[in-house]
């Protein structure tokens, strides 16, 4: 974890409530970065998500058969209820219960609050963007999904047969309020250090939420800052999009 338990229970909390909130405003609204997805698919998502992980906890490996079907449910009862139990579930854990993880470095269910915390804030701003109601993601929770995504899900060992078409070829630099990361990617690696002096061909940069959501592909290039090579931050994007779909 980067943060601690505490504070992303708290975030979870707080952002778990404010999807229930604002998807009471209408499940029918089409969120607009997600094309297909409505309301009600962002909340049986993320209760369907919270189920995954409440059952992963309680039995330290991958659910299998998965899913169940929960066509029947109603949206909203059954979000609610997952909700509910994934609090309970990751205060029961704690941080250092052995369990099943993507992360090639991290066992632990401290892992899962992290992953948690950060899924429902990005879920929270899909409903709120359905609805024209979108509030920013906590400061710090935002500089710690942006870690998420490029050292972990970019940085991890998932490009050795060379399988990506978008190989970037490029050093690329991610700054956000003073902390930077600073990317090469080929076809099979990619590495992902704070080094700061680095030559890049690109850097993208602007303020967490910004940074955070256009990395998860809800905001549109034209919402961050870039500059160096438009090609480089173009392929930048498509690979970040190949490990975070």
């Amino acid at each position: 974890m980067s943060l601690s338990a505490a504070f992303y229970l708290d975030c979870l909390r707080a952002d778990s409530a404010r999807l229930a909130e604002v998807a009471r405003l209408g499940l029918t609204a089409d969120v607009p970065p997600c094309p297909g997805w409505t309301v009600e698919s962002v909340v049986r998502h993320t209760a369907t998500v919270y189920l995954h992980k409440i059952e992963i906890l309680r039995l330290g490996r991958l659910p299998d058969p998965w899913p169940p079907d929960l066509d029947a449910r109603e949206p909203l009862s059954l979000y609610d209820e997952a909700r509910s139990a994934i609090l309970s579930a990751l205060e029961q854990a704690g941080t250092s219960l052995e369990t099943w993880t993507f992360s090639p470095t991290d066992k632990t269910s401290g892992f899962w609050y992290r992953r948690m915390t950060l899924e429902t804030a990005v879920h929270r701003v899909d409903a709120e963007l359905a609805h024209a109601v979108a509030t920013p993601i906590d400061r710090d929770l935002a500089l710690d999904g942006i870690d998420e995504v490029l050292s972990l899900m970019l940085g991890g060992p998932w490009w050795a047969e060379g399988d990506t078409t978008s190989p970037v070829d490029a050093t690329v630099r991610v700054t956000a309020e003073g902390n930077s990361w600073t990317t090469k990617a080929d076809a099979t690696s990619a590495t992902v250090t704070r080094d700061t002096d680095a030559d890049v061909a690109a850097e993208i940069y602007g303020d967490p939420t910004t940074i955070l959501l256009w990395l998860w592909g809800r905001a549109d290039t034209d919402a961050v800052q870039t500059a160096g090579s438009p090609e480089a931050v173009q392929a930048f994007r498509a690979r970040v999009a190949e490990c975070t779909t």
